[in-house]
């Protein structure tokens, strides 16, 4: 047990103390020793619980809360004072509505409260500097593209993502059911997911969390990601076109790799050589297909007879969208004989290409 746990400890056994023994010494409604004792201690326990609930809740939450309570509260205290001024007698009935549309009022309120506590403005509750740090330092949930994708782990690594990062255990199920699937392919982006994560958990200065969170009665990942970003506010880091934009639907911030990958110059440019495994047959004639290690489909040209061969090729064009990115290539016998290929002459095969 750390120091932070002796301390909650030892304030928690003060408090109980405390209520106890005045419970024991003024014995409140006639009570004897031990039913006060027993009450005392029935009050610690109801307390300890709501100020556990209260700790998990969020600023926001607690304070639209308060405003709910109080103006609650406040509307009840008006009925008494009007019931008051209006009533010929004094009945019990009205008696306990005196009593009880206070404390009625101050529940309802504070449900309303919590309810709309989306629509309070953050700026109320913190000013903005701390409002910036605190988005910065804003969990950052990972999902199963974006670790096959692996670019993630260059990006933390740069600095350029931080804050906490969060790997939920019904992802990294998905990466295992991936990772040992009969098809190569898929095995191979599913092992190189797993390995990301402990890439991801050996860089130093890195706070990266597993998060044992789950959500039963939902079947799909996605919907289980979005359900975990709106319950703890945290942001969805993804390279999936249709999650991002199904987040967006239901308000959950989404930072897409591919978008920072559209703003930034691309890996290849039309011109450059590139080594690729050939793996299967493309739609037009005389096609090839080969994907990157990320998953990137290179459409190769002139290359349906080297399948399950390693060939050179020109890159001829590169296409970078929000859903993905796709590079088309040509492959050049003069490539293949000498090896390699002069700047200009690489440079005229890609333009005659496009």
């Amino acid at each position: 047990m750390n120091r932070t746990n002796w301390d909650t400890f030892a304030l928690l056994f003060g408090f109980a103390s405390l209520t106890i023994g005045l419970a024991v010494t003024f014995q409140p409604f006639g009570l004897s020793p031990l039913v006060s004792a027993i009450a005392g201690l029935l009050a610690v326990c109801l307390a300890s619980l709501i100020a556990l609930r209260l700790r998990r809740a969020s600023l926001r939450a607690l304070t639209a809360g308060s405003v709910g309570l109080f103006a609650g509260a406040l509307l009840g205290l008006c009925f008494v004072i009007v019931s008051k001024s209006v009533a010929v007698a004094d009945t019990p009935a009205l008696q306990f509505f005196r009593l009880a549309m206070p404390v009625l009022g101050a529940y309802i309120g504070l449900l309303i409260g919590i309810a709309k506590a989306d629509a309070l403005p953050v700026s109320w509750l913190v000013p903005p500097s701390a409002a910036a740090q605190s988005a910065s330092h804003q969990s950052k949930l990972l999902d199963t593209s974006v670790l096959i994708d692996g670019r993630v782990a260059d990006i933390v690594e740069s600095g350029f993502l931080d804050g906490p990062l969060v790997v939920p255990r019904f992802v990294l199920h998905e990466l295992q059911l991936v990772a040992d699937s009969s098809d190569s392919a898929r095995r191979a982006r599913g092992r190189r997911g797993l390995d990301v994560v402990q890439q991801l958990q050996k860089l130093p200065g890195i706070q990266l969390e597993v998060s044992p969170k789950e959500f039963p009665a939902i079947k799909e990942v996605d919907i289980k990601l979005i359900e975990f970003a709106k319950l703890s506010g945290a942001k969805i880091v993804t390279n999936d076109f249709n999650l991002n934009k199904l987040a967006q639907v239901q308000g959950v911030l989404v930072l897409n790799i591919n978008e920072l990958a559209n703003a930034l110059k691309p890996i290849v440019l039309p011109g450059e050589l590139m080594r690729v495994f050939i793996l299967k047959e493309g739609k037009e004639h005389n096609q090839g297909v080969a994907y990157l290690d990320d998953g990137t489909m290179v459409v190769v040209d002139n290359a349906r007879r080297h399948i399950s061969k390693t060939v050179d090729i020109i890159v001829t064009s590169v296409l970078q969208t929000t859903a993905g990115k796709m590079i088309f290539g040509r492959y050049d016998e003069r490539v293949q004989a000498a090896g390699e290929i002069h700047p200009a002459a690489a440079a005229s095969a890609g333009t005659s290409n496009r």
